[in-house]
């Protein structure tokens, strides 16, 4: 009889254990670099080729290891930070588990040099496939330099499933981002086939920021601290004006590791509430300091997701000193009842003296002139008085019959401000007018996108826009589906010169739908052409479409109805939700009988 059960070899575990902790080339530019953090290093570069696929290397001026750890580095479960369970709750490193590099060197050629300070040489070791290749000495500086080449090359299937360079380029400079802000004491440099990326020195908090996001930042920063038993809260909430309908700049960091919790999103949505748009999210970079036995990372292999083990007072301590910072800094409006402002003088006219105004006398008026007394009322001015009247009334008698009856030249009219309701010979449609007008805009864009004709309206003046890194990136990657949509833009060194706009985007709302196609976005963009333009064509529909609680006028309304039912999908909006209900007259009839 045959074992159905065997031990699988040791590369195909190592392989398997990979894909748990390596999903593509950003993670291992996370890997390498808190490794390098943890070093005590105050200087790192990270240099990658090809978005990471073909080369990711970091180099370091830490600590180093002799020749025996760096063999042991690379087995799986060896570590440096704990030894025994208990370990678990007090550590203040960021890798613990043992699992990164042997995870790296199983599916990656990896050549490591690495050096103490109190050697004069330093030790290298190359690793294929988790196989040893090669171990000699060289001549490198003090520290550790780990280079990964040929990702994935003994998984081809799994390679394959990397997307475009430019995609994966975003998630390596997320990664990178993550670091840079958990750590501004420490000086950053990152280049990509060559060209320098990010120079960053070491800096405060606050100048981190603007170093990574551009300077226009700096301004709409409002500084956020307290401090109780229970934790330590720093950093800053970005002002109410710089609300943006994506959530690239959220960015939470416990004992400085970046991680993702809803429920302190939770906590600062309310601490806004009030104070946003609807739709809207606001931008935060906040630090937690805790005890590390009051929290658990070990909960997720990528160490992003944290439990706390007093949740509620941390909700709270973070909304109340959002709040108070909000206070502080007068975003939040305050109201005098004492004051009567309707007797304010504007600012403008304080010190200016009232003028005498002119009076004006016509000296040819007479009241006691016999003409004017004596004047009797024609005949034609008593009926147009009387017409005027009998005009007045049936007026009156026709507004109070308005709710009861509708002229039958309207075929469309608006409730609530949210539907358009068309009546049908045996039944009536109530229609979404912010979902059927993203159908409309959708399958225009996206006719424009796969046609290249979309229709340009030039500005009158060009608008230039400042872009932070990752959002220059993203105009290289779509550059020609934003020009096939209409837009016709210009790209300088850390601006784009807009210069015309697709016809159904107003001008004043030109800044913002740019922001939000090039905002930060966790969503992977196919390499196909169509799955990147219908995700722009969605972004596009969602930003322009009539909002609920718009007034549209009659003409308006009919227009939007024509545009709807000429679509090719009318039941459902581009994300899938339902455009309209229809209500039979037996259901009426049923409903009031």
């Amino acid at each position: 009889m045959t074992n159905r059960i065997t031990l699988l070899p040791d590369h195909v575990a190592n392989q398997i254990a990979a894909g748990e902790v390596i999903q593509r080339p950003a993670s291992v530019v996370k890997e390498l670099l808190e490794n390098a953090v943890d070093a005590g290093s105050n200087k790192i570069q990270l240099i990658i080729k090809d978005a990471g696929k073909t080369l990711v290397q970091v180099i370091d001026n830490g600590l180093g290891m002799n020749s025996s750890d760096l063999h042991l580095a690379f087995e799986r479960h060896a570590t440096s930070k704990i030894n025994i369970a208990e370990d678990l709750f007090t550590l203040k490193t960021k890798g613990f588990r043992g699992e990164a590099l042997a995870s790296i060197a199983a599916i990656a050629h990896v050549e490591t040099h690495t050096r103490q300070e109190n050697e004069e040489i330093s030790h290298c070791l190359k690793i294929e496939g988790s196989k040893v290749i090669e171990q000699t000495l060289s001549t490198q500086p003090i520290g550790t330099s780990i280079g990964v080449k040929s990702l994935f090359y003994n998984i081809p299937a799994r390679r394959n499933f990397l997307k475009s360079d430019n995609v994966e380029l975003r998630h390596v400079i997320d990664e990178f981002q993550r670091i840079a802000l958990a750590h501004p004491e420490i000086k950053f440099l990152f280049f990509n086939n060559g060209t320098e990326i990010f120079d960053l020195p070491e800096v405060d908090f606050r100048k981190r920021i603007i170093d990574i996001f551009g300077n226009k930042l700096e301004t709409f920063l409002i500084p956020v601290e307290e401090k109780t038993s229970l934790a330590r809260l720093t950093g800053f909430v970005l002002k109410p004006s710089h609300a943006r309908k994506t959530r690239g700049q959220q960015f939470f960091f416990v004992n400085n590791r970046f991680i993702r919790s809803h429920f302190l999103n939770h906590a600062v949505n309310a601490a806004f509430e009030g104070l946003l748009s609807p739709g809207y999210n606001p931008g935060y970079f906040l630090y937690l300091e805790l005890e590390p036995k009051t929290i658990d990372i070990n909960i997720h292999p990528t160490k992003t997701e944290v439990k706390f083990e007093d949740e509620q007072s941390l909700y709270a301590i973070l909304r109340s000193a959002i709040k108070h910072s909000l206070g502080i800094f007068q975003v939040i409006p305050t109201l005098d009842f004492e004051q009567n402002q309707t007797m304010d003088v504007p600012y403008a006219f304080k010190n200016k003296i009232p003028a005498t105004p002119p009076i004006e006398v016509d000296s040819s008026f007479n009241p006691f002139n016999d003409s004017v007394l004596r004047r009797k009322p024609k005949t034609e001015e008593w009926e147009g008085l009387y017409s005027k009247i009998q005009s007045i009334q049936t007026d009156e008698t026709t507004s109070s019959n308005t709710l009861l009856e509708v002229p039958q030249t309207i075929r469309v009219f608006q409730l609530f401000s949210k539907y358009i309701v068309c009546p049908l010979q045996t039944s009536m449609l109530l229609i979404d007018q912010n979902r059927a007008h993203q159908r409309v805009l959708y399958e225009r864009f996206l006719r424009a996108i796969t046609s290249k004709k979309g229709v340009s309206q030039q500005l009158l003046f060009p608008l230039i826009i400042e872009l932070n890194l990752k959002q220059k990136q993203q105009f290289k990657g779509s550059e020609e589906i934003l020009d096939a949509l209409g837009f016709d833009m210009k790209l300088n060194k850390n601006t784009i010169e807009v210069i015309g706009a697709p016809e159904q985007c107003p001008p004043i709302k030109i800044e913002s739908v740019i922001e939000t196609l090039l905002s930060e976005t966790d969503q992977d963009f196919d390499d196909q052409h169509f799955s990147f333009a219908d995700q722009v064509a969605k972004s596009m529909a969602k930003s322009l479409a009539i909002n609920s609680g718009e007034i549209l006028k009659l003409d308006e309304q009919q227009r939007l109805l024509d545009d709807f039912f000429g679509c090719k999908e009318t039941t459902v909006s581009p994300f899938n939700k339902q455009i309209f209900i229809t209500l039979d007259k037996g259901e009426i009839d049923q409903k009031l009988s």
